[in-house]
Formats: C-alpha cells, structure tokens, sequence
C-alpha cells in the first residue's frame, strides 16, 4: 500500500492507496512513525459487496474507512460525494490518479480560507478521478505544522462531455475504525446561541446543520468529536470547524461495525449543483485540529488559527476601539444632534467610537419600509451625514455605521425600481421575515448595485466602522438570473456574493473595522472570520445569558471575536437587573463597548464606567492574546460561572467570576486558575470594579491555585462579580 501521510508538530494524518487505487483513511491522532495500514482488517461481511475488478470478497468499501467517499461505490454509509450523470444514472467510483506537494498554503478563489507565510504550510493535492462517469476530485490539504492544524477541501471538475449533477459535495470526512466517542455540537435559537451539547454516539446517525440561508442561530458549523472520557483539561478530541456562512451539513455516523464516521459540508437537502463540461466547484475549507490534552487544548489550537491565520486586515493585532452604540438608547428615534449627545456623554467616560445603528437611511422610521435605499435621510439628521461625522469627530471619537445590504423592503425605492432582484417565486406570496425580503447576491448585478449606494456614503464621510447586518431566514429561492432553478447553485452562489461584497470593502477601505452580525449571532462562524474580524455575538445583551453564549462560543473561536456591551437594566431583552460591574465584567470576556443611554445613568455609574475603559485597556493584551481557560460551566457544576486568560509564559493573569444564584447560609465555591507556572509564586489583587468581599492574595503556588483556587466571596445580592489580576512574583 502507498501511505502518503501528513504530520504536524503533535499529530499524524495518514491515507494510504491500495493497489486497486482506493485511497483509505489509515489515521488521525497523535504523532507516530509507522505506517498505520496494520490497522486495517479484511472479513468477508454479509451483504457488504465488493468492487468490480476485486476478485476478493473480503474487500468491501462498506467496510473499509475512506478518505472521501462516494455514492455508488459499494459503501452504503453516507458519502462525501454524490454524482448524477446527465441520463440522471448516479455514483461514481473514485480511484487514485496523483498526488504532489507544494509549497505554502493553498487558497480558494471566491471563498475564504486559512493562510499563512509560505514557509509556515504545505499544501498536498492528491487527484482521484472516475473517466467514465466523467469525475475528477482534487482533494487539497493544508499542513501547518506549528498550530497543529489541517485543512481540506474539494475541488470536483466535470471531465466530460454531458452535464452531471452533484447531490452531495462534502469538504471533509472522517472514518474512525475503533473507539467510543461523544459528538460536542452548538445548538440555539435567536438571543441564546451555540449551546454546546454533548451526545453519547451509538449506532444511527445523528444529523445536523442549517438551511436557513445562512450558517444560523440555530446550529454551528463547528463540531467536535472525544473520547467519552474527555474533559477540559485531558483526553482525545478532534475538531472541525467549517469555514464558511451559508447552508451546511454534519453528521456523525456509527455503523454496523462500530466504526464511526464523521462529515462537513455544504447542506445536502436540495443541493442539486449542475456542472458543465469543464466546469468545476470548490468545496469550502474545514479546518481540522486534534490533541490528546482535552477541550481546553483544542480551543485554544482554534484560538491561535482564527486569530492569526483567518482574520486579516489592521485590526487583526491591534486594540478595537471601545465603541458606545446607540440601538438600545434610541432605537429608530434621533435626530443628528441626539447622536452628538450620545458621543459627547459617551467620550467624557473614554468611549472612543459612536456607531449608528438603524434607521439613518431611506423612509426609515421603523423596520417595514426603507431597506435598499441606501441615501443619507438629511431631513432625519437635520443636514448632511458628514456634519454630524465631523461633529462627533471634534469630539475626539471616531464614527461608524450599521448597513443590511442584503435585505430590501417592499416599500424602497429599489424595490419598486428593481423587484426581480428579490428572491420571490413568480405567482406566490412571497415568505417575509421582519418585513423584509432577501435581495438575490447570486447576481452580481445585485452586488454592484448595492455596494456601489453603500460605498457612496461611506466616501462622503470619515466613517471607521461598519456593522453588518443580515435579520432574516432565506426562503423563496428562485432567481430571475436563471434561465433554470437550482437551490443549492443559487444559495451556494448567494454566499459568494456576501463575500464578495465584503471582500470590495475590505479593498476600497483597508483601515475599515468591519463587524459581522445576523440578528447577532446568526451568522458567527470562522468563514464570517476570514472578513469581519468580529462579530456582534448576540442580540441578548443580558450579562447572564451572555455568560452561558460566550461560554458555548470559546469552544470554537477567540474571544477578541465576540462583540460584547454593556447594555442598559432592566435588560430589554429579559427584564434582568444586573450591577454594572457584573455587566462591564462578562463584556470584557469579549470586544467590550457600550449599548445603552449614558443620560440615564447615575454619577456613581458613570464613574465606573471610567473605570472599566481603563481597566480594559489594561488588560487587553491578555483578553486578546492570552490563553483562555473555562473553568466552571455556567450553572452545570456549580452556581458560578468563572473564566481566566493566562500568558503563554505564565506570568500573569486575569480571572473572573459571577454569581448565577444567591442562597442563605450557602456553600463557599472554589474557583481555580489555570495556566500558570506551578512552582511559581503569585499575587493575587482584586480588580477595581469588582464586587464586595474579594480579598488580596499574597505568594500563592501556581500548583495550589491551579488545583484548589481562591474561595469565591459569600455576600448578600444577585449576580455578584469579582475579578482579579493574578501576577508571578
């Protein structure tokens, strides 16, 4: 057998061609020397059939783990490729064809991807093809040896002369021969997002994804497979995160032999992807990641790779400003000179940016008109945009915007010009969500004449941000740019467009600072990354819930990633009253900013607010850079939730706490810190801003802090919280 095998600093990838040119899956884990085809074992399996031109019944695909498989091949499990041919016969039978290295890491034209410095990764190209049904697959694989990560994606080109038909086209599959293993996914709804939750596999499947439009509230397409013993701080767990913002599909698999499978790709369910002649379709990257050392360690490989080698641009390694918004202050009621309030309050307490949110555009008074009529409302501002830019830039902050270039209202002046750029189906009523339809980003006409009303505005002011939006499910596909309809063409192609448009701001606007959102965090996956080095993490700015979202979100990405404020209480999304230091606390597990009316805040307040910008400020080479570590799951082991970020030399550290209930005559919780040296000894200071009762530690162990901790303090009151800056002596 040829073993082409793949090895990062700790891990080993292996596959291996047999002489028939099957390419198997021999082995993913940690680092080992040998060829790994010994595991392989060969019975002859009940109707488990085998290749045509294998005159062995001991060899069957259906029982054999693949590196991607596909329909029709004798495997009945769930493939990674599905062809039909233009008689509409299906499957295809892959064989090896070549394979080389290069140099540096591969990119994807049109679609984001992970890159890094030329010396930094190797790409590996390994060519499978099927003549007579008129298939070649170039299976590409990123190598980066030092964060321990690999990528894949598919290139599938029709080598033919007919048209085929792709019902299935998968970026990555996994095949695990032995083991028991949990799958960890993200699962939510709008305002409570990327719940993890831990699934014992047995055998079945179990089935996950989005085809909502976008990557969704509702699951994430990030997914990690343990060991059932697997924990934060030790055991095997591999990871996949799919970088891309569009209709997805996972699934993890047990089958007949206990053997597991795991897949990530574009959504299956009405793929229906036609290619012709010559013409060829590039899967979206995965970025895989495994470690022997628990889900800690895993986090953190996904940390170091989406904020080095995804996120790109001036704000990749640099402080975002602290920024105040005003959606919760004001909603769709202000004037320009409102706003200049808002900036003016806001830069006496050190808030260094104003973002306006909705309503400054169009007829936009409230969210049933005005969406695509992309024209400053002069009346609403009482004169031009730039004078109430440069007025707020006097002040000394800078000035963003909020823009949902997607979407487009019935009642716009670009809908009545243009309604066949919206998705709606001839002779129905078309599905509305929030009053709004979806424009079709298939079309690139689509995307010019939107960017080109956006871009016009933006040119005319000093604007430093962007915040975009995107508030509403994709139905009613059909696209007026088609002489034929094909969902998964016209959704996949949808996606292209939203990068595109993006990718045309990042060009025309390189110092930009650009946040993603959907309806918050409708949208938050590393593909997103690639172009918004934020995202706005939830539309729930309640500090308790935001604990449990943020939680869920440190699985998969950084923390710098999270767009985080302090909102006003009562909480407008849940009625929650929460101190503002228990607010300013979990928003700076995150971008950290501001979203409520600072004229209704009291003197005490507005002086903590003071506060928390410069203790941010202080410690944001640790929240940006540092190693993040959970430590109590929020309401699971205890009811506290607590977090720290540590240096990578173990120097110093942050650790935070919040109380998520109060009890008469209750426990006393002990919260660890991790991350530290253990010989060492430690400082311990209380935070200015936290809560009463946190008490100064002095020459305290790394060992005894990592293993016991700090006893958390027992005070009357909700939602308490401490934090404290842990220095080596």
């Amino acid at each position: 057998m040829k073993i082409i095998p793949l090895d990062t600093k700790h891990t080993t990838y292996q596959m291996g061609v047999t002489e028939q040119g099957f390419l198997l899956h021999l082995y993913y884990g940690s680092k080992v020397d040998c060829d790994m085809d010994y595991l392989l074992t060969y019975y002859d399996r009940g109707f488990s059939g085998n290749p045509g031109d294998v005159d062995d019944r001991t060899f069957s695909l259906d029982a054999l783990p693949q590196e991607y498989p596909s329909c029709g091949a004798g495997d009945f499990r769930s493939p990674s490729l599905a062809v039909r041919g233009a008689d509409g016969t299906p499957g295809c039978d892959l064989r090896y064809k070549t394979h080389r290295w290069l140099d540096g890491k591969y990119a994807i034209p049109g679609l984001p991807a992970v890159y890094a410095d030329q010396t930094a990764a190797r790409t590996l190209e390994v060519v499978l093809a099927d003549p007579g049904a008129g298939v070649e697959v170039t299976l590409k694989y990123g190598v980066l040896p030092e964060l321990d990560v690999i990528t894949r994606c598919a290139v599938i080109k029709n080598t033919g002369s007919r048209e085929i038909i792709l019902d299935k086209a998968a970026s990555v599959n996994l095949d695990f021969l032995c083991g028991g293993y949990d799958l960890i996914h993200f699962t939510g709804r709008h305002g409570m997002e990327r719940m993890p939750q831990r699934v014992k596999l047995g055998p079945g499947s179990l089935t996950l994804g989005s085809r909502r439009g976008t990557s969704s509230h509702q699951q994430n397409p990030f997914v990690i497979l343990a060991d059932h013993s697997a924990t934060e701080d030790a055991g095997a767990c591999w990871g996949i995160s799919l970088l891309y913002s569009g209709n997805f599909s996972g699934e993890a698999a047990v089958d007949q032999f206990s053997q597991t499978r795991l897949t990530l790709g574009l959504r299956e369910w009405g793929f229906d992807y036609p290619l012709a002649p010559g013409e060829s379709l590039a899967t979206p990257e995965a970025a895989m990641a495994y470690t022997a050392e628990g889900l800690t360690a895993l986090s953190q490989i996904y940390h170091r790779l989406i904020r080095r080698h995804v996120c790109r641009g001036k704000y990749r390694d640099i402080r975002r400003p602290i920024l105040i918004n005003n959606w919760e202050a004001t909603y769709f009621d202000f004037t320009g000179d409102k706003i200049v309030d808002i900036a003016r309050q806001a830069a006496e307490l050190g808030v260094e940016m104003l973002v306006l949110d909705d309503g400054w555009f169009g007829r936009r008074d409230d969210d049933c008109a005005g969406l695509g009529d992309w024209k400053v409302n002069e009346a609403k501002l009482g004169g031009p945009l730039k004078d109430v830019v440069d007025r707020v830039n006097d002040l000394g902050m800078a000035f963003g915007l909020w823009i949902e270039p997607e979407m487009v209202s019935e009642d716009s002046d670009l809908y009545r010009a243009h309604p066949d750029w919206a998705f709606t189906v001839p002779g129905r009523q078309p599905v509305r969500g929030r009053s709004q339809l979806v424009l079709d980003f298939s079309r690139p006409e689509v995307v010019d004449g939107v960017f080109n009303q956006i871009a016009a505005v933006i040119d005319q002011a000093n604007i430093k941000y962007i915040k975009m939006d995107m508030n509403r499910s994709i139905t009613d596909v059909y696209s007026n740019g088609q002489a034929r309809q094909h969902y998964g063409k016209t959704m996949h192609r949808y996606v292209l467009g939203v990068y595109d448009f993006l990718e045309r701001l990042i060009t025309r606007y390189p110092d930009m600072l650009i946040e993603g959102c959907s309806g918050g965090g409708g949208r938050f996956d590393a593909g997103m990354l690639y172009y918004t080095p934020q995202i706005w993490c939830s539309d729930n700015t309640d500090a308790i819930e935001r604990i449990r979202i943020q939680h869920g979100t440190s699985f998969g990405y950084p923390i710098q990633t999270m767009g985080a404020h302090v909102s006003a209480v009562p909480n407008h999304q849940t009625g929650r009253i929460t101190p503002i230091g228990t607010r300013a606390t979990v928003a700076m597990a995150g971008t950290f900013g501001y979203e409520l009316d600072l004229s209704l805040i009291t003197e005490e307040e507005k002086e903590a607010v003071k506060n928390q910008i410069a203790t941010y400020k202080r410690y944001w080479h640790l929240i940006a850079d540092g190693r993040y570590y959970r430590l109590h799951e929020p309401g699971r082991d205890t009811e506290m939730a607590a977090w720290n970020f540590a240096a990578a030399d173990g120097s110093e550290a942050l650790l935070s706490a919040v109380s998520l209930d109060t009890h008469c005559n209750g426990p006393v919780t002990y919260v660890p810190c991790k991350g530290l040296v253990p010989d060492a000894r430690y400082d311990l200071t209380p935070v200015e801003g936290s809560a009463p009762g946190a008490k100064a530690y002095k020459k305290i162990s790394g060992a005894a802090l990592m293993e016991t901790g700090i006893p958390m303090p027992l005070i009357p009151g909700e939602y308490n919280a401490w934090s404290w800056a842990v220095v080596r002596r």
